[in-house]
């Protein structure tokens, strides 16, 4: 399917490791030159050289937390000229309402919750002055699930997919889509990591944490490029009616729980 991305600036966030390297893989397999951001310098280094040497497409990087406001303001100063905004950075930690306290859980949500708003917000009146673009927020299946021993991902992605549903019901007014995807478990190195504190937690070793996914039909993780998929199709104009929506994919493990 062509998608007739080619030229297109993608700035995706979080995009250094995980399904946010797997989204710029598959942005700039379509011919989208990059802006990749991401607080890990060296992983962004080595991600934007991998993908630049193999996909001969322009890959820039910022290396810093956008958990502070003012680091939003500036790389909206400096790369103002976005057509796709992936808001995909963010790592909020597991546990029940006791486990999390107000510091870890402020932290989580100043990254992950506000920095997408922040973003957002940065980026929609650049958009709306260039006639037009497309935001994706990558958000998480915890809000359908409402685990408890997840509280503070359930909170926050629930927020989000609200934020997501209400800017988008209205966006296509200035030529602006925004959308959500809601990943289930995918095989990151944080998902890897959540399984196997609840395999410690429910199975008493955390070497188990593969039994968990057992839970999943199909009996697998999903895949980083999967979503990276999802993610550029709802990017592309095939999508041109999409708006408002917040696309789950987790093998309809939130369905099953409803």
């Amino acid at each position: 399917m062509e998608l007739n991305l080619a030229g297109k600036a993608a700035l995706i966030t979080g995009g250094s490791r995980g399904i946010g390297r797997a989204i710029a893989e598959e942005l700039a397999a379509e011919g989208c030159n990059l802006v990749l951001v991401s607080r890990n310098a060296a992983d962004l280094r080595a991600t934007s050289e991998a993908i630049a040497g193999r996909f001969k497409v322009r890959v820039l990087i910022e290396a810093l937390d956008l958990a502070d406001g003012s680091k939003v303001v500036a790389v909206a100063r400096n790369h103002p000229a976005v057509d796709i905004l992936v808001n995909n950075a963010g790592a909020i930690p597991g546990g029940a309402l006791a486990d999390v306290d107000e510091a870890r859980w402020r932290a989580a949500w100043d990254l992950k919750v506000m920095g997408t708003i922040n973003m957002t917000r940065a980026y929609y009146p650049l958009m709306k002055a260039r006639g037009g673009g497309t935001i994706i927020n990558i958000i998480g299946n915890a809000a359908l699930m409402r685990d408890p021993d997840y509280i503070c991902g359930v909170t926050g992605n629930a927020g989000l997919t609200a934020f997501t549903e209400s800017i988008g019901s209205v966006s296509l007014r200035d030529n602006i889509r925004v959308n959500g995807v809601s990943p289930g478990l995918t095989a990151t190195d944080r998902v890897v990591t959540l399984l196997s504190a609840r395999a410690e937690k429910q199975l008493g070793e955390a070497g188990r944490w593969r039994e968990l996914i057992g839970l999943v039909p199909g009996g697998r993780l999903g895949e980083p490029s999967e979503i990276a998929a999802m993610v550029a199709l709802l990017a592309s104009p095939r999508s041109n009616i999409t708006s408002g929506a917040v696309i789950t994919m987790d093998a309809g493990v939130s369905s099953r729980s409803g």
